[in-house]
Protein backbone atom coordinates (compact mmCIF):
# COMPACT_ATOMS: atom_id res chain seq x y z
CA UNK A 1 0.00 0.00 0.00
CA UNK A 2 2.54 2.56 0.72
CA UNK A 3 4.79 1.32 -2.48
CA UNK A 4 1.64 2.07 -4.46
CA UNK A 5 1.09 5.32 -2.79
CA UNK A 6 5.17 6.45 -3.25
CA UNK A 7 4.72 5.17 -6.99
CA UNK A 8 1.81 7.57 -7.68
CA UNK A 9 3.13 10.67 -6.20
CA UNK A 10 6.17 10.21 -8.15
CA UNK A 11 3.42 9.90 -11.12
CA UNK A 12 2.01 13.08 -10.35
CA UNK A 13 5.00 15.11 -9.66
CA UNK A 14 6.44 13.61 -13.21
CA UNK A 15 3.34 14.59 -14.82
CA UNK A 16 3.51 18.08 -13.16
CA UNK A 17 6.99 18.70 -14.45
CA UNK A 18 6.27 17.88 -17.21
CA UNK A 19 3.25 20.03 -17.88
CA UNK A 20 5.78 22.81 -16.60
CA UNK A 21 7.80 22.05 -19.11
CA UNK A 22 5.30 22.43 -21.68
CA UNK A 23 3.67 25.07 -20.46
CA UNK A 24 7.08 27.12 -20.90
CA UNK A 25 7.89 25.87 -23.80
CA UNK A 26 4.45 27.52 -24.77
CA UNK A 27 5.43 30.99 -23.20
CA UNK A 28 8.70 31.19 -25.02
CA UNK A 29 6.74 30.08 -28.39
CA UNK A 30 4.81 33.20 -27.67
CA UNK A 31 7.88 35.79 -27.17
CA UNK A 32 8.89 37.75 -29.90
CA UNK A 33 11.42 36.17 -31.62
CA UNK A 34 14.65 37.58 -31.96
CA UNK A 35 15.09 36.99 -35.40
CA UNK A 36 15.87 39.68 -38.22
CA UNK A 37 12.58 38.55 -40.20
CA UNK A 38 9.23 37.41 -40.02
CA UNK A 39 9.09 33.19 -40.83
CA UNK A 40 5.89 33.56 -42.50
CA UNK A 41 6.89 36.69 -44.55
CA UNK A 42 8.19 36.62 -48.27
CA UNK A 43 11.18 38.56 -49.53
CA UNK A 44 8.75 40.76 -51.40
CA UNK A 45 6.58 41.17 -48.46
CA UNK A 46 9.48 42.15 -46.44
CA UNK A 47 10.84 44.79 -48.81
CA UNK A 48 7.54 46.45 -49.21
CA UNK A 49 6.82 46.39 -45.41
CA UNK A 50 10.09 48.15 -44.94
CA UNK A 51 9.66 50.79 -47.96
CA UNK A 52 5.85 51.55 -45.92
CA UNK A 53 8.03 52.23 -42.59
CA UNK A 54 10.53 54.24 -44.88
CA UNK A 55 7.26 56.98 -45.26
CA UNK A 56 7.63 57.88 -41.75
CA UNK A 57 11.07 58.96 -41.66
CA UNK A 58 11.15 62.09 -40.67
CA UNK A 59 15.05 62.52 -39.87
CA UNK A 60 18.06 60.40 -40.22
CA UNK A 61 21.43 60.21 -39.46
CA UNK A 62 23.40 57.87 -42.23
CA UNK A 63 26.91 56.91 -43.59
CA UNK A 64 27.47 56.47 -47.60
CA UNK A 65 30.38 54.92 -49.08
CA UNK A 66 30.49 54.20 -53.05
CA UNK A 67 31.39 55.23 -56.39
CA UNK A 68 29.14 58.02 -58.43
CA UNK A 69 29.56 58.73 -61.59
CA UNK A 70 31.28 62.16 -62.20
CA UNK A 71 32.37 62.44 -58.72
CA UNK A 72 34.36 59.25 -58.38
CA UNK A 73 35.11 57.43 -54.88
CA UNK A 74 32.93 58.97 -52.34
CA UNK A 75 32.35 58.57 -48.37
CA UNK A 76 30.38 61.02 -45.98
CA UNK A 77 28.40 61.02 -43.41
CA UNK A 78 25.30 63.11 -42.90
CA UNK A 79 22.36 64.05 -40.87
CA UNK A 80 18.96 65.42 -42.25
CA UNK A 81 15.48 66.44 -41.36
CA UNK A 82 13.35 65.32 -44.36
CA UNK A 83 10.58 67.91 -43.34
CA UNK A 84 11.47 71.00 -43.42
CA UNK A 85 14.54 70.08 -45.38
CA UNK A 86 17.86 70.45 -44.16
CA UNK A 87 20.94 68.49 -44.72
CA UNK A 88 24.34 68.86 -42.55
CA UNK A 89 26.76 66.55 -44.76
CA UNK A 90 30.61 66.07 -44.57
CA UNK A 91 32.08 64.51 -47.19
CA UNK A 92 35.06 63.78 -49.36
CA UNK A 93 34.71 63.08 -53.19
CA UNK A 94 37.37 61.92 -55.52
CA UNK A 95 36.67 64.57 -58.59
CA UNK A 96 35.15 67.44 -56.24
CA UNK A 97 36.58 70.99 -57.24
CA UNK A 98 37.18 71.61 -53.61
CA UNK A 99 40.25 69.82 -52.99
CA UNK A 100 39.95 67.64 -49.14
CA UNK A 101 36.88 67.13 -46.80
CA UNK A 102 34.24 69.92 -46.82
CA UNK A 103 31.37 70.30 -44.96
CA UNK A 104 27.37 70.63 -47.19
CA UNK A 105 24.89 72.52 -45.35
CA UNK A 106 21.60 73.11 -46.93
CA UNK A 107 19.07 75.41 -44.87
CA UNK A 108 16.14 76.62 -46.73
CA UNK A 109 16.94 77.51 -50.17
CA UNK A 110 20.60 78.15 -49.75
CA UNK A 111 23.57 75.22 -50.12
CA UNK A 112 26.54 76.21 -47.73
CA UNK A 113 29.61 74.67 -48.76
CA UNK A 114 33.28 75.45 -46.78
CA UNK A 115 34.90 74.02 -43.38
CA UNK A 116 37.56 73.47 -45.92
CA UNK A 117 41.27 75.34 -44.76
CA UNK A 118 42.36 75.72 -48.99
CA UNK A 119 39.08 77.89 -49.26
CA UNK A 120 39.64 79.95 -46.73
CA UNK A 121 43.63 81.03 -48.86
CA UNK A 122 41.35 81.33 -51.92
CA UNK A 123 38.15 84.09 -50.37
CA UNK A 124 40.02 86.35 -48.02
CA UNK A 125 39.91 84.58 -44.80
CA UNK A 126 36.31 83.19 -45.37
CA UNK A 127 36.02 79.58 -45.32
CA UNK A 128 32.24 78.94 -46.42
CA UNK A 129 30.49 79.89 -49.66
CA UNK A 130 26.88 80.61 -50.13
CA UNK A 131 24.98 78.82 -53.55
CA UNK A 132 21.48 80.00 -54.24
CA UNK A 133 19.80 76.34 -55.11
CA UNK A 134 17.85 77.78 -57.69
CA UNK A 135 20.36 79.12 -59.24
CA UNK A 136 22.17 75.52 -59.61
CA UNK A 137 22.17 73.62 -62.64
CA UNK A 138 20.88 74.60 -66.08
CA UNK A 139 24.34 73.63 -67.34
CA UNK A 140 25.61 77.51 -66.80
CA UNK A 141 28.85 77.95 -64.29
CA UNK A 142 29.20 75.54 -61.04
CA UNK A 143 26.68 73.29 -59.98
CA UNK A 144 26.45 70.57 -57.14
CA UNK A 145 27.78 67.48 -58.51
CA UNK A 146 30.75 69.45 -59.60
CA UNK A 147 31.48 71.08 -56.50
CA UNK A 148 31.03 67.25 -55.13
CA UNK A 149 28.19 68.49 -53.36
CA UNK A 150 25.44 66.12 -55.81
CA UNK A 151 24.19 64.05 -52.83
CA UNK A 152 23.73 66.21 -50.57
CA UNK A 153 20.04 66.53 -51.85
CA UNK A 154 19.11 63.31 -52.03
CA UNK A 155 16.78 61.52 -49.87
CA UNK A 156 18.35 58.14 -48.35
CA UNK A 157 14.54 57.07 -47.00
CA UNK A 158 12.78 57.22 -50.47
CA UNK A 159 16.43 55.84 -52.37
CA UNK A 160 15.94 52.80 -49.76
CA UNK A 161 12.03 51.87 -51.46
CA UNK A 162 13.91 51.14 -55.22
CA UNK A 163 13.75 47.39 -54.43
CA UNK A 164 10.03 47.42 -54.53
CA UNK A 165 10.06 47.79 -58.21
CA UNK A 166 11.74 44.35 -58.79
CA UNK A 167 10.40 41.18 -59.75
CA UNK A 168 12.60 39.16 -58.78
CA UNK A 169 13.18 39.57 -54.97
CA UNK A 170 15.21 37.04 -53.46
CA UNK A 171 16.93 36.39 -49.85
CA UNK A 172 20.82 36.16 -49.48
CA UNK A 173 20.53 35.33 -45.68
CA UNK A 174 21.26 36.96 -42.64
CA UNK A 175 24.03 39.30 -41.61
CA UNK A 176 24.98 41.75 -39.08
CA UNK A 177 25.26 45.23 -40.18
CA UNK A 178 26.66 47.56 -37.05
CA UNK A 179 26.22 45.52 -34.76
CA UNK A 180 22.55 44.85 -35.74
CA UNK A 181 21.14 41.60 -36.79
CA UNK A 182 19.53 41.79 -40.68
CA UNK A 183 18.05 39.89 -43.37
CA UNK A 184 19.49 40.63 -46.55
CA UNK A 185 17.79 40.65 -49.60
CA UNK A 186 18.65 41.40 -53.39
CA UNK A 187 16.88 41.90 -56.73
CA UNK A 188 17.30 43.72 -60.33
CA UNK A 189 15.18 46.81 -61.13
CA UNK A 190 14.19 48.63 -63.99
CA UNK A 191 13.51 52.27 -64.26
CA UNK A 192 10.42 51.55 -66.06
CA UNK A 193 9.37 49.00 -63.56
CA UNK A 194 10.15 51.49 -60.38
CA UNK A 195 8.48 53.89 -61.79
CA UNK A 196 5.40 51.42 -62.44
CA UNK A 197 5.34 50.67 -58.54
CA UNK A 198 4.93 54.37 -57.61
CA UNK A 199 1.43 54.74 -59.04
CA UNK A 200 -0.05 53.13 -56.55
CA UNK A 201 1.30 55.42 -53.75
CA UNK A 202 -0.66 58.83 -52.42
CA UNK A 203 1.12 61.93 -53.78
CA UNK A 204 3.59 63.13 -51.54
CA UNK A 205 5.23 59.83 -51.50
CA UNK A 206 5.21 59.37 -55.18
CA UNK A 207 6.76 62.80 -55.58
CA UNK A 208 9.52 62.21 -53.51
CA UNK A 209 10.14 58.56 -55.02
CA UNK A 210 10.28 60.44 -58.77
CA UNK A 211 12.38 63.31 -57.19
CA UNK A 212 14.70 60.15 -56.32
CA UNK A 213 14.75 58.28 -59.33
CA UNK A 214 15.14 61.52 -61.14
CA UNK A 215 18.12 62.20 -60.02
CA UNK A 216 19.90 58.73 -61.36
CA UNK A 217 18.22 59.38 -65.00
CA UNK A 218 20.08 61.75 -65.21
CA UNK A 219 22.63 60.01 -65.39
CA UNK A 220 21.47 57.44 -67.25
CA UNK A 221 21.05 54.89 -65.31
CA UNK A 222 18.30 52.45 -66.82
CA UNK A 223 18.37 49.76 -64.37
CA UNK A 224 20.18 48.68 -60.91
CA UNK A 225 21.03 46.28 -58.95
CA UNK A 226 20.32 46.71 -55.12
CA UNK A 227 20.52 45.10 -51.96
CA UNK A 228 18.31 45.98 -48.74
CA UNK A 229 19.17 45.14 -45.36
CA UNK A 230 16.19 44.88 -43.19
CA UNK A 231 16.33 44.51 -39.62
CA UNK A 232 13.86 43.04 -37.02
CA UNK A 233 11.67 45.92 -36.95
CA UNK A 234 11.19 46.43 -40.47
CA UNK A 235 13.13 49.26 -41.20
CA UNK A 236 16.19 48.94 -43.84
CA UNK A 237 19.52 49.50 -41.62
CA UNK A 238 21.42 49.49 -45.12
CA UNK A 239 20.77 49.69 -48.87
CA UNK A 240 23.26 49.08 -52.17
CA UNK A 241 22.82 50.55 -55.51
CA UNK A 242 25.14 49.77 -58.49
CA UNK A 243 24.40 50.46 -62.51
CA UNK A 244 25.97 51.35 -65.56
CA UNK A 245 25.55 55.29 -65.93
CA UNK A 246 27.00 57.51 -68.64
CA UNK A 247 30.14 58.23 -66.67
CA UNK A 248 30.76 54.73 -66.00
CA UNK A 249 29.65 52.94 -62.55
CA UNK A 250 27.43 53.67 -60.03
CA UNK A 251 28.08 51.51 -57.04
CA UNK A 252 26.36 53.42 -53.55
CA UNK A 253 25.94 51.80 -50.17
CA UNK A 254 24.08 53.67 -47.42
CA UNK A 255 24.12 53.18 -43.71
CA UNK A 256 21.78 54.28 -41.70
CA UNK A 257 23.02 55.41 -37.97
CA UNK A 258 19.98 56.47 -36.61
CA UNK A 259 16.31 57.63 -37.56
CA UNK A 260 13.82 59.85 -36.52
CA UNK A 261 16.12 61.65 -33.78
CA UNK A 262 16.20 65.81 -33.70
CA UNK A 263 17.91 66.89 -36.62
CA UNK A 264 19.40 71.18 -36.09
CA UNK A 265 21.24 72.84 -39.32
CA UNK A 266 22.39 76.31 -38.89
CA UNK A 267 23.91 78.52 -41.20
CA UNK A 268 27.35 79.16 -41.13
CA UNK A 269 28.21 82.35 -39.29
CA UNK A 270 27.84 85.52 -42.08
CA UNK A 271 31.66 86.92 -41.25
CA UNK A 272 32.89 83.80 -42.54
CA UNK A 273 30.87 83.68 -45.61
CA UNK A 274 31.16 84.72 -49.30
CA UNK A 275 27.82 84.86 -51.49
CA UNK A 276 28.40 83.56 -54.82
CA UNK A 277 25.62 85.93 -55.90
CA UNK A 278 27.69 88.80 -54.83
CA UNK A 279 31.01 87.86 -55.91
CA UNK A 280 29.44 86.89 -59.21
CA UNK A 281 28.53 90.82 -59.39
CA UNK A 282 31.51 92.13 -58.56
CA UNK A 283 33.14 89.99 -61.25
CA UNK A 284 30.97 91.31 -63.51
CA UNK A 285 31.45 95.01 -62.81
Amino acid sequence: MGTSVRVSARRKATGAGLAALLLAGGAVGCQKSDSAESPAMTPAAAVAKAAKNSEDIKSAHYRMTGQVPGQGRISAEAAVSIKPLAISMKMTAQNQAIKGPVEIRLVGKAMYIGGNASMAKEMDGKSWIKFDMSALGGGKGLNADQLGAGQANQNPAANSTFLTGSKNVKKVGIETVDGVKTTHYEGKVTVEDLRASFKDKDKTVREQREKSLEQFEKMGVDSFTMDAWIDGDDHTKQFRMRGEADKGPLDLTITFLDINKPVQVTAPPAKDTADLAEMMKGAQS
